[in-house]
């Protein structure tokens, strides 16, 4: 027999997570509301190897598919149709096996968000936290549309970073193997000539050859310790403390701490700013906001500023407090919250803080090329003046004799 996940609260208001066994979705949700259960999430429960075998859904195929179903919406398709169009005509095995799944949860009963709340791997928490909250407003092509357009520039600030990588990342790859084969094929022939004449390799060409002797003997224990320390962290970002810990380091990299908090202010604001033009309560709106940011050094102060806004603490004043946005934005939050045009500064704010991430990326990549080159500029030196000098030693000993 099938199997339904469930969230209900209990006539005390207790939230109660669970599992029912029911042949259809309506009988489960009877079998619930028997037991005296509100239910407030149901859907059918996949199995394991499902799970664990499934393709993904990309971002810029989710970013299309938004886009397309609130096009569909807005000329009056019935979303049942829209889902069977989308799903029969994609190129991506992944999103018709999710548009299948949803079309069918539909007709079972489900709402979109119910029904999207199945496939937590394909959209994210924010996505669908905002399309739990566009149902409840009635403006769902409005709120796609605005999710399609933050995933665009989303994909768009990866892609310049990719893109400015690049450069630096095949500068880094053609010396370290340039590196390997000198020390590995070039510099132990020098080796066994010095031997043969009895004379002794300059120092820089013995630390070289000691660095390269050392790896090939012990290779083992550096693999050892680098699988250690990547154990080591993602154990630890599994966990709270790491996960505070990580996102605190982060931002206090020089260069990189500085984009990661503009991205975060600018994701948060840009939300928020959506979901309050889509009718979302405050409330509700900083509750998926937040819950979006993945970052703990935000979230946790956020949440506390959410518990202050609620007790009638506005929203300008707890944002403030918490120290991490700038004083221009927590202004224009006190100006909206004053003039009644919260979404609308919320919506210029994060319009001036997407155009200073867009410079502060490309500050961040300006300065990666560089200090790529100039670090890889430094191993390439160190290994030619090694086999410079190894070279010199060779002719100076054969004038000698």
């Amino acid at each position: 027999m099938p199997k339904f996940a469930y969230t209900a609260e209990t006539a005390d208001g207790v939230v109660e997570r669970g599992v029912e066994d029911a042949g259809t979705l309506d009988e489960a949700r009877l079998k619930l509301a028997a037991r005296e259960l509100r239910v407030t999430s149901l859907a059918a429960k996949r199995s394991l190897n499902v799970e664990l075998t499934r393709t993904r859904v990309k971002r810029d195929d989710l970013m299309n598919l938004s886009r397309q179903l609130a096009a569909f919406l807005r000329a009056g398709i019935p979303i049942l149709d829209a889902i069977a169009v989308l799903g029969t005509e994609s190129d991506s095995a992944a999103v018709r096996r999710v548009m299948s799944q949803i079309g069918a949860d539909l007709r079972a009963g489900s709402t979109f968000s119910e029904a999207v709340e199945r496939f937590p791997r394909d959209f994210p928490p924010f996505y669908r936290g905002i399309l739990r909250s566009a149902e409840l407003t009635g403006r769902l092509d409005t709120v796609l549309d605005q999710l399609s357009l933050y995933l665009e520039r989303d994909l768009e600030a990866r892609r310049k970073v990719k893109g400015a990588l690049v450069y630096p990342a095949v500068v880094a790859a053609t010396s370290v193997v340039t590196v390997l084969i000198l020390a590995v094929f070039v510099l132990p022939k020098f080796k066994d000539f010095f031997s043969s004449l009895d004379a002794q390799l300059p120092l820089p060409t013995r630390m070289l050859l000691a660095m390269t002797a050392f790896l090939g003997s012990w290779w083992w224990v550096v693999a050892a310790g680098l699988v250690a320390l990547a154990g080591t962290y993602l154990v630890g970002v599994r966990t709270a403390g790491g996960r505070r810990l990580r996102d605190g380091l982060l931002l206090r990299v020089p260069a990189v701490g500085p984009t990661i908090r503009f991205a975060v202010v600018e994701r948060f604001t840009r939300l928020l700013a959506s979901l309050m033009a889509a009718g979302v309560p405050l409330p509700e709106a900083m509750t998926v906001a937040t819950g979006s940011l993945r970052n703990l050094v935000f979230e946790l102060p956020l949440r506390h500023a959410r518990a202050q806004m609620i007790e009638g603490a506005g929203l300008a004043g707890p944002i403030a407090a918490t120290g991490l946005f700038p004083g221009v934005m927590t202004q224009m939050i006190r100006v909206g919250e004053e003039t009644g045009t919260l979404d609308t500064q919320l919506e210029v704010a994060a319009a001036y803080y997407e155009r200073e991430l867009d410079y502060k990326i490309k500050k961040l990549t300006t300065l990666i090329e560089p200090a790529v080159v100039l670090l890889m500029g430094l191993i390439v030196g160190f290994v030619a003046v090694a086999l410079v000098s190894a070279m010199y030693g060779i002719f100076r000993t054969v004038n000698l004799t």
